[in-house]
């Protein structure tokens, strides 16, 4: 009888065991998520086939037309001027630029026109026995010398005979030496070729200037150039004469110019040809950034689009009986910085407005109706 207690409790005891541990499992089971299926939303846009300019854009940078880099041609130390040779200063055409000190340089030149004048003096006498019908001209050019003004031009030679009396003189030499050192003195002074402004200066009053330094740079500011590059397919567009609008980098200004020259040679590398555009325009400053617009040619039955929605150059996503995003074949026909012209697109047609993350052929998407 204790056999059969004891077994029977054997039983109850195992049975208990499984039942708890069923128990604890059950407990600690979490529950299997349910997974809905996610659809897409899109934007998209109807295909309205069109004509389309083709716009092909050409930048560039400003310069000055007119600009001199100023170097010296003699040594010197630079005089104090009227005007403070500095960057944003404006001048006249013909107004000193620089004042180099020339006073060791203009007495040596004084000295060789008293030279010429006692030569031209001492022959006066000569003449008057061997040529006295050219002693007149010569006494009247004698006359007519002024040391403190520049050496009028020789009187011209009657006879060969005349000629080599005054050259066996030494006339003409010292002529010739006076008017090389009067050139010379003339470079100590720089002017202005036209009006303009400085935009650089390296040197200050009182700075010893040496010959070949580099002084400073003078810009026109009345007219500026800008060059730009274009496809050589479109050449054409860019003749000369041709009126040019250009547009500054923020599109806030809009500026009028002209196609004034024309690059005759094609970058082998880029394929592109340089034109170079005049414009004159008050607020126009060297070095802005402009970018030139021009219309080549229109393409029928065509849309643009973002180049971001292209794939492989080759497709665009449309969307199929409103669900279904089906890869469509197009032709890209002209491609600009940030669009191109595609053709391939029926009317109607509905195309993906912005790019779509995991996009594949035949998935379904929802359309967005917002507008």
């Amino acid at each position: 009888m204790r056999k059969i207690i004891l077994a029977i409790l054997g039983i109850l005891l195992i049975a208990g065991a499984i039942f708890l541990g069923k128990y604890f499992i059950d407990k600690n089971q979490k529950p299997r998520p349910k997974y809905q299926k996610s659809v897409k939303t899109v934007f998209v846009n109807s295909v309205k086939n069109t004509e389309i300019p083709v716009v092909i854009s050409a930048n560039g940078n400003l310069i000055a037309k007119n600009k001199i880099v100023i170097f010296s041609e003699v040594q010197g130390v630079l005089n104090t001027s009227n005007k403070a040779f500095k960057p944003g200063v404006t001048y006249t055409k013909g107004q000193v630029l620089l004042s180099i000190n020339s006073d060791e340089f203009y007495a040596s030149l004084q000295s060789l026109k008293s030279n010429l004048y006692n030569l031209i003096t001492a022959v006066l006498p000569d003449l008057r026995l061997d040529f006295p019908e050219e002693f007149n001209t010569w006494e009247l050019y004698l006359k007519s010398f002024d040391l403190e003004k520049s050496v009028p031009k020789l009187p011209e030679f009657s006879s060969d005979k005349e000629k080599y009396f005054i050259t066996g003189r030494g006339i003409l030499t010292a002529y010739y030496n006076v008017k090389n050192l009067e050139a010379r003195l003339s470079k100590y002074q720089i002017r202005a070729p036209f009006s303009g402004v400085l935009t650089e200066a390296l040197v200050t009053n009182g700075s010893l200037v040496r010959v070949g330094q580099k002084l400073g740079e003078f810009i026109d500011t009345d007219v500026y150039e800008v060059e730009v590059s274009i496809n050589a397919e479109f050449a054409d567009l860019l003749k000369v004469g041709k009126s040019v609008t250009l547009t500054s980098s923020n599109k806030s200004q809009i500026y009028s110019g002209k196609v004034v020259r024309v690059n005759g040679k094609i970058d082998q590398v880029s394929q592109t040809i340089n034109a170079y555009i005049d414009l004159k325009h008050i607020d126009l400053k060297e070095g802005m950034f402009l970018e030139a617009n021009l219309q080549a040619k229109t393409i029928l039955n065509a849309i643009e689009i973002s180049r971001k929605l292209l794939v492989n150059n080759e497709a665009v996503y449309t969307v199929k009986n409103d669900s279904v995003l089906t890869l469509s074949k197009i032709e890209p026909v002209y491609f600009s910085a940030e669009t191109v012209i595609i053709k391939g697109l029926h009317t109607d047609d509905k195309i993906v407005s912005q790019p779509l993350v995991g996009a594949f052929d035949g998935m379904i998407v929802k359309i967005n109706k917002k507008k």
